[in-house]
């Protein structure tokens, strides 16, 4: 574990980039933990089994969404109960699950040193060529920003709601203070049309370059869809279907996209 740990570390101390993408969204309620769920699950039907980690560690529901019931989750590792192999979970959709507890407060205040440790125990899950996907929290907590520093790319979840922007934008400038230059991408949910998505993005790409200096690639937009809500209803990750609509059609491009870049 040393070792690993070492091997974790950048030059300024600080945990080096997991080969993994991280999904999180500046306020609940923008679809961060469904595009998280259906994304693993893409990259799966693409041919690369996917572990999914519920980085939501207060407050997690990813094994609802993929059908699973957890008996062990993330705090018994950490707890030192169990190994992470043995939290693990397979789903029938390609892709494996990493499961947090939900309401277990422990989770929500993880010291430096426990945070780091779960940073290392999920490098020993990533699968050359293949990153994990991890959901976080929403919000600026500790644990979400310690997740999004030790990650190769995380995706911004925005809804053409203000308060989503606002808060989105709020994410992003703490990072940006805290981890600069780190790669944070936009994805639009719950749009009405690309047209509404680029504008959704335009704004947010703008505010960034005035005050933070900085680029906010658009990775994706996912189109209002009820067959979501229906999904998240049937416990059936809409990707997952043999015929995709137009959610599970952009989810599915964005896998593409990621897929083809070097893990």
């Amino acid at each position: 574990m040393t070792d690993q740990a070492a091997k974790l570390r950048t030059a300024v101390g600080g945990p080096a980039r997991l080969s993994a993408i991280a999904v999180t969204g500046g306020k609940g309620g923008v679809g961060k933990t469904c595009l998280a769920v259906n994304l693993a699950v893409a990259l799966a039907k693409l041919g690369q089994p996917t572990v999914l980690v519920d980085g939501d560690l207060g407050m997690a529901n990813a094994d609802m969404l993929l059908g699973l019931a957890p008996e062990r989750t993330l705090a018994d590792v950490l707890a030192g109960t169990c190994s992470i192999s043995e939290v693990l979970l397979h789903s029938p959709f390609g892709v494996s699950l990493v499961p947090a507890a939900s309401g277990v407060d422990e989770l929500t205040r993880l010291s430096p040193e426990r945070m780091e440790r779960m940073i290392s125990l999920l490098a020993g899950l990533a699968r050359p060529g293949t990153p994990l996907v991890i959901d976080t929290a929403a919000g600026i907590g500790r644990e979400v920003l310690g997740i999004l520093k030790a990650v190769r790319v995380t995706l911004v979840v925005v809804t053409p709601d203000p308060t989503s922007m606002t808060d989105a934008y709020a994410l992003i400038k703490v990072m940006e203070q805290q981890h600069p230059g780190g790669d944070l991408r936009l994805v639009i949910n719950l749009a009405d049309g690309e047209h509404e998505a680029r504008q959704v993005a335009t704004r947010l790409q703008t505010v960034a370059r005035t005050h933070l200096k900085r680029e906010l690639p658009l990775a994706g937009w996912i189109p209002r869809d009820p067959a979501l809500a229906d999904s998240v209803r049937r416990r059936k990750p809409l990707a997952a279907g043999a015929t995709l609509g137009p959610a599970a059609a952009a989810i599915r491009n964005l896998a593409v996209r990621l897929r083809g870049e070097p893990w």
